[in-house]
């Protein structure tokens, strides 16, 4: 899901929701196994890491299955069972997880978790951290009292007028899909929980599952995974002697719980917001009241996408590169270059400080290519620089006196110029901000400021995970964002979105384009001060 163009499989809610329905059983280290084609048990062979638990994953009943040992007494209130599977929706090359129901409201037992291989003599791997096992609650007597019937679709009353109409909508929309802009393609109707007018049937309905993390209260020791190498026969004492002196450590109340209850209370905000339709999704507003807004977005730490605030700017058609180069000309300024070569360059900025004369500037950007585009950004981050160079290009602007003071250092804003593939990574804001986009097209992915624990804030205000359509994290990074609540927005020249303190985006430019941001706005704006560093 991941993988697929724009994430576009995680607009699909029943995949959504099987993904998130129930807890994941992860592997405590890596474990390699390979079945040979034979029957019987030693038909599988294994190499993982500790030696005391070398009976977790084990081969017990040939037929090329690998079992996994569930280490723990599961129990389930009367009359429930335990489902235990594999991750929906999470295929694995070369073996597959088969599926049980187990009765955990009274057995004394433990259950395993087995695995069959589909091909031979290929090594599959279960790294540390990956989920091996899926469980959740289903009733014992569910399908005792369900009596599957077939009828015809009239027998519901409205149901054939009610299809019928979503049925030739569809086929439309299909015919119509490749024609729409990115944000259209996509009918929303299921998602919303509501018929083709807009109705909606049930009061229950459900776009997002988040479960309650277990209770670790009763217990003396923090569950922790274990040693993450595949250790050899030699090492297992070693590998032993590690993951004893991890497991064995207890939870300090005065941080970790601390931390716990801080992002509960997080999360379980946004979940609030979540139950109102209105209160989701990121709306664009034309003719937006500066009483509106502050009251609203502003003040309510919720973004916005203004629509029509900036139509009578010249800038909006003047700005070629090549009206720009002949405005500036040769003025010497200052860009971040060379950024291709250093994942790191968003935080390293300091180090990617480059001048050139304007113009050249402009022909540099111009024949990078969007593979190559972000290795040279005009940045806010050179507006100290190129304030007074740049200012021969405020006659080309109006001034968004609605929501802005004219009384600041740099009331005109900060200017960004790039070519097309511009990138910056992953991060949250000090401030508020407006993000007006003068020329081209960017494309923003937008988190909640609430879902910090789940973005890796790894250092000041940037995450380890710099772009969400690529993480490059380990598995434990991967698993925080199984249900993080984003965004995807397409900025059109002419709209500005108001980006809240706090809330996380990542930018990327589609074409050559020209975005200024503002901080000056009319209401308090200097919460940074007290930002603890």
């Amino acid at each position: 899901m991941d993988h697929t163009p724009e994430s576009f499989a995680y607009r699909c809610l029943p995949l959504n929701i099987a993904n998130a329905h129930g807890w994941e059983i992860l592997s405590p280290y890596k474990i390699e196994a390979c079945w040979n084609g034979d029957r019987d048990v030693n038909g599988v062979v294994l190499r993982h890491a500790a030696k005391d638990r070398k009976n977790f994953a084990v081969s017990l009943f040939g037929q090329g299955i690998l079992t996994f040992h569930i280490e723990g007494i599961f129990r389930t209130a009367p009359g429930w069972n335990l489902w235990v599977g594999g991750s929906p929706n999470r295929p694995k090359d070369g073996i597959s997880p088969l599926t049980a129901i187990v009765e955990t409201d009274w057995s004394p037992f433990t259950f395993t978790m087995n695995w069959l291989f589909t091909r031979p003599h290929s090594w599959i791997s279960f790294e540390r951290e990956e989920p091996i096992c899926m469980i959740f609650p289903v009733r014992r007597d569910a399908l005792d009292t369900v009596a599957p019937t077939f009828a015809p679709i009239e027998a519901e009353v409205g149901l054939l007028e009610r299809f019928s109409a979503w049925s030739e909508a569809r086929d439309d929309f299909i015919k119509k899909q490749p024609l729409l802009p990115e944000a259209a393609r996509w009918q929303k109707h299921y998602y919303q929980g509501v018929d083709l007018s807009g109705t909606s049937p049930v009061q229950d309905h459900k776009t997002k599952l988040r479960l309650p993390a277990f209770d670790t209260s009763q217990i003396a020791w923090e569950p922790r995974a274990g040693d993450d190498t595949v250790a050899g026969p030699d090492e297992n004492a070693k590998a032993n002697d590690e993951n004893t002196e991890r497991t064995e450590r207890p939870i300090d109340d005065s941080s970790d719980k601390r931390l716990q209850k801080r992002e509960w209370l997080l999360e379980t905000l946004e979940r609030q917001r979540a139950v109102s339709p209105a209160a989701i999704g990121i709306e664009r507003r034309m003719d937006l009241s500066k009483e509106e807004f502050l009251d609203c977005y502003y003040a309510t730490n919720r973004p916005v996408i203004l629509v029509g605030e900036m139509t009578n700017w010249p800038a909006l058609t003047r700005w070629t590169p090549e009206y720009l180069k002949q405005a500036i000309g040769s003025k010497l300024i200052e860009f971040q270059g060379d950024r291709i070569g250093n994942a790191r360059f968003e935080v390293e900025m300091e180090s990617h400080r480059r001048e050139l004369p304007f113009d050249q500037f402009i022909d540099l950007v111009s024949g990078l290519g969007i593979e190559k585009g972000n290795d040279a950004y005009l940045t806010a981050y050179n507006s100290a620089k190129n304030t007074n160079v740049l200012s021969v290009l405020h006659s080309d602007l109006g001034f968004l006196d609605k929501y802005l003071s004219r009384e600041a250092d740099r009331p005109n804003g900060m200017m960004w110029i790039g070519a097309a593939g511009t990138f910056t990574p992953l991060h949250h804001d000090l401030t508020n901000n407006f993000i007006a986009q003068l020329v081209g097209r960017k494309r923003l992915i937008i988190a909640p400021a609430s879902e910090i624990g789940k973005l890796c804030n790894d250092f000041h205000v940037y995450s380890r995970l710099s772009d969400l359509e690529n993480p490059q994290g380990g598995l434990s990074d991967f698993r925080r964002l199984h249900d993080l609540c984003t965004y995807q927005v397409t900025l059109a020249p002419g709209e500005i979105i108001f980006m809240p303190l706090a809330w996380w985006h990542q930018v990327k430019s589609i074409d050559f384009s020209v975005t200024i941001t503002y901080t000056n706005f009319l209401w308090r704006n200097d919460f940074f001060k007290t930002y603890p560093g």
